[in-house]
């Protein structure tokens, strides 16, 4: 893909964040857009503030409904006949120690992060190979290519999305689709205000990390950038993505770095 204007882009987790900041980019690229995620009333507001609204279209997904896939992607194609990119973006984090954490949050963070993402995406795949087109592109995380405190569960499934879309892209390459890995550092969203603790329950405090983060816009803007140059793997961050080359040529010396700089 060389441009993106005018493109038909379906994004999960657009209710905030960096699923908000990606609506607002796309759409003023000419984009059309699906927009999805548990609250329709915040996906409402994130479609009136719009340069052009009437761009945009509203589908409610909930990723725990695996079952719910196919029927949702089938209406997802009907709104204009097919889809150009899917972003995966929707998500949950969690911030709590292995030896408390209730094994049911590890099995919601699967659930939500892992195998909703990929029951969403096998449902929209027999469309990208009747076009012969198609580009998957998944918001995981720089927690997804190393390991950090706290976060025991959330790497665990951002890990096992670089697996299968690795294999995704290897598979369908022949089909001329395409997959990019979109794995960012401390971005400002709410991402550590709604992460579970160890009793499933949202933490609902900020993090200094978070806080002094990317911006999401920014964010945004380096991912229609990746989607663009069709990169298979994309760090967007600040300091923290060195850390990515650190494990690669010393895991011992991240190792250390990590417990030193460990947040909650």
């Amino acid at each position: 893909m060389k441009r993106i204007n005018n493109k038909i882009v379906w994004i999960t987790g657009a209710s905030s964040g960096i699923g908000e900041a990606l609506t607002y980019a796309l759409n003023t690229k000419g984009c059309k857009l699906i927009i999805s995620a548990r609250r329709e009333e915040e996906l409402e507001r994130v479609k009136s503030q719009c340069n052009t609204p009437e761009n945009v279209t509203i589908l409610s997904l909930d990723l725990n409904e695996h079952h719910a896939m196919i029927l949702v992607s089938e209406k997802a194609f009907s709104f204009f006949g097919k889809i150009d990119i899917l972003i995966n973006n929707a998500g949950i984090s969690q911030r709590s120690l292995i030896k408390d954490t209730n094994f049911d949050v590890y099995k919601n963070l699967i659930d939500i992060n892992y195998l909703g993402t990929v029951a969403l995406t096998k449902a929209v795949l027999p469309y990208f190979i009747r076009q012969n087109s198609g580009h998957f592109v998944t918001i995981t995380s720089l927690m997804g290519k190393f390991g950090s405190p706290y976060r025991s569960g959330y790497c665990g499934a951002k890990h096992a999305l670089h697996g299968f879309f690795d294999v995704l892209r290897m598979e369908h390459e022949k089909d001329k689709i395409n997959v990019t890995l979109v794995c960012p550092g401390f971005i400002q969203t709410n991402v550590a205000k709604n992460a579970l603790i160890a009793n499933g329950s949202k933490q609902k405090t900020e993090d200094e990390a978070t806080k002094n983060g990317l911006l999401p816009s920014v964010l945004a803007n380096k991912v229609i950038t990746a989607i663009e140059k069709n990169k298979f793997e994309v760090y967007i961050g600040k300091k923290e993505i060195f850390a990515v080359y650190i494990k690669r040529f010393s895991p011992k010396l991240l190792h250390k770095l990590v417990l030193k700089s460990t947040v909650r």
